[in-house]
């Protein structure tokens, strides 16, 4: 009994022995070590979303590559780093396009005796701080040419060193994101205790299954070459993109960035004393939603090839062309169907696809403004729809020279028209007895003109209910306001110019606007690309819709049914009227029947005198479910071409048979 007593006694004293070991004379270290544990988290990459046209056709798809990457610890030296550099150079091998003079000292003062040395070197060291002395010291070994002849492996080494001495704790970084061999995964997997960090993984980078004409719309995505945008990096950061990190750089591929890059899969790690003691995958990542676009890409290719056949075709005749411009638009919900364009450099001729002009540059449109001068008049109540008879006469004021209506320059051929009739002859004469009426001045011939320039004003004003002279929203980035003259007494006669489209300058994508807001009868629509938002099925189709744009009304134009039956009557003229001054009726076998704006604009190449041809249009006409609209600036001074109207027949006949069906139609 005594021996049992003893033995329990040996125990409880053991016991006691151990707690105190523990509390007292190690409890600082335990807890010291308990302190330093700590929880980071670790992203990576996910696939980007698909981009389709409406007709669910893949415009832009992923090309998977196989990587090799670096994921920075928490703790590492400049020579661990080098050390791990110049093992992966013998695995595989890496581009060294992009090193530089820097990467190059970057690499050698890794070497701590190289860097000791070079610091003694430089005046009052000791009284720099931290990230000046490295800088210095960095300027120092490229001044000084420290760094001798590198071998190719020293060189890739370098390159591979600036990656990962570049990234921050627990950030991935592409070391290699393409062209990686059979040979090097297997090597470089072989290595991978070796080389803490590296890693074998998957890089994405975009693709166009049916060719990249639609590129030019969609944009572009960085690659990990390239890294984030200079100009954004701060802010892209800040929202948990890496360095190497793809985004959306341009056009809709940034537009849209949100929604087509996913979100990153985490690891969970835990830490202690700076190092990772266990990872668990807490979030698996998601791949970016798929964007369903407006656009129909066979219909685009078309429009866009009729475009760069048009501008070839008069190219030879008309030297200061610099290209043409088309937009194809649903006026009863803003969807844009195409989009196109092409530059043509003057001087060489050579004409190269550019349909984000239609949305950039602008340009003196001519009288396709005309119907927003007639409703501007309308709305004012300086002509009602059943007293707008002028007659179109030259309109002759003191200290200027005439201006007149291009069938009646020298006044033989003066006519009454009704509004209506002046929008279907194109009359000059009729919108400047306009826009005087709207100024409050009384017309006579040879008198002074005397306005106020509020005149300019109240006919921008007009013309900015239907998107002329003001952004349409259209979701593209980069879209152009275009041009407004002064308006001050000095120019109070440019605001007759301005009534017939003379003086302020448009971009296509407003002329769409413009004209579609006159197809639904008042309604300015936003225009837009973006269709529809969809996830992906397990197999990797399309997936089910999550969000799709609705019609977004910018503005209501105000007007009565009777005033639009003035313009809508005046655009039916243009092309189907009965004068033989119409300006449209080479537009009049087109099928649905179409009503139309035609224009001509008087414009400056340097010193030489050039016209703009633009045309604006919605069929059919009875029940618009289309509108076109298209410009061909820099035509030579007083040309007969139809290439516009020309070019507006050509759109609507690929519309009816790329898009939709005219059956039972007028």
């Amino acid at each position: 009994m005594n021996f049992l007593f003893f033995i329990v006694f040996l125990l409880f004293a053991a016991l006691i022995a151990q707690l105190a070991y523990l509390q007292i004379i190690n409890g600082t270290r335990f807890q010291s070590e308990v302190s330093s544990t700590d929880t980071k988290t670790e992203t990576k990459n996910v696939q980007r979303g698909m981009i389709y046209d409406t007709t669910g056709k893949v415009l832009v798809a992923n090309n998977a590559s196989r990587a090799i990457t670096y994921t920075k610890p928490l703790s590492v030296s400049a020579l661990q780093m080098y050390n791990i550099a110049n093992d992966l150079v013998k695995y595989t091998n890496i581009e060294i396009n992009t090193l530089t003079a820097s990467n190059k000292a970057d690499y050698y003062l890794a070497v701590p005796q190289h860097l000791k040395d070079v610091q003694k070197r430089i005046p009052n060291y000791k009284k720099l701080s931290d990230s000046e002395l490295y800088r210095t010291s960095v300027e120092y070994v490229k001044k000084h040419k420290l760094v001798k002849e590198m071998t190719q492996k020293e060189k890739e080494a370098a390159l591979v060193y600036s990656k990962m001495n570049g990234a921050y704790s627990l950030s991935t970084v592409y070391i290699k994101y393409s062209g990686v061999t059979d040979t090097e995964m297997s090597r470089v997997g072989e290595n991978l205790a070796a080389m803490p960090g590296i890693k074998v993984g998957t890089s994405w980078s975009r693709n166009y299954p049916n060719g990249e004409a639609v590129k030019s719309v969609i944009g572009t995505v960085t690659s990990e070459k390239q890294g984030l945008p200079s100009d954004q990096i701060n802010s892209l950061l800040a929202q948990g993109y890496s360095r190497d990190d793809s985004v959306g750089s341009s056009y809709i591929e940034s537009q849209y960035e949100n929604i087509l890059k996913g979100t990153k899969s985490v690891t969970t790690l835990e830490t202690q004393n700076n190092k990772i003691t266990r990872e668990v995958k807490t979030y698996g990542g998601k791949k970016g939603d798929n964007v369903v676009l407006t656009i129909n890409s066979e219909f685009q290719k078309k429009v866009q090839d009729i475009m760069k056949s048009s501008v070839e075709s008069v190219g030879g005749g008309n030297p200061y062309l610099p290209g043409a411009y088309a937009v194809v638009m649903n006026p009863n919900t803003g969807g844009i169907y195409a989009l196109a364009g092409v530059s043509r450099d003057l001087g060489t001729g050579k004409v190269s696809e550019n349909a984000l002009g239609a949305i950039n540059q602008s340009f003196v449109m001519g009288s396709v403004v005309k119907g927003a001068t007639v409703m501007g008049g309308l709305m004012s109540g300086a002509i009602t729809p059943n007293n707008n008879v002028m007659v179109d006469e030259p309109i002759k004021l003191q200290g200027t020279a005439a201006k007149s209506s291009w069938f009646n320059s020298s006044g033989g051929n003066n006519m009454s028209l009704t509004a209506s009739n002046a929008l279907m002859v194109s009359s000059n004469s009729y919108m400047m007895q306009l826009a005087m009426k709207e100024g409050g001045f009384k017309y006579s011939s040879g008198a002074a003109l005397s306005m106020p320039t509020s005149i300019f004003s109240k006919l921008r004003g007009f013309f900015n209910q239907f998107g002329l002279g003001v952004k349409t929203g259209i979701d593209i980035p980069g879209e152009a306001t275009g041009y407004e003259g002064p308006a001050n007494q000095a120019n109070i006669g440019k605001s007759l110019d301005l009534s017939f489209g003379n003086y302020d300058s448009y971009t296509t994508i407003q002329l769409a606007q413009y004209i579609a807001t006159v197809a639904n009868g008042g309604y300015r629509l936003q225009p837009h690309v973006l269709q529809s938002v969809h996830g992906t099925n397990k197999d990797g189709t399309l997936g089910q819709a999550k969000a799709e744009f609705s019609p977004n009304v910018l503005n209501v134009v105000g007007a009565s049914q009777d005033q639009w039956d003035v313009v809508k009557t005046g655009l039916w003229r243009v092309v189907h009227g009965s004068s033989t001054y119409r300006t449209g009726g080479t537009m009049s076998g087109v099928k649905p029947q179409i009503a139309a704006k035609t224009g001509t604009a008087q414009t400056f190449h340097g010193e030489t005198p050039t016209e703009t041809l633009s045309a604006v249009s919605y069929a059919p006409a009875k029940n618009p479910q289309v509108v076109v609209a298209l410009v061909f600036p820099g035509m030579a001074d007083s040309t007969t071409s139809h290439v516009n109207t020309q070019a507006v027949a050509s759109i609507y006949s690929a519309f009816w048979k790329y898009v939709k069906s005219s059956d039972g139609l007028e």
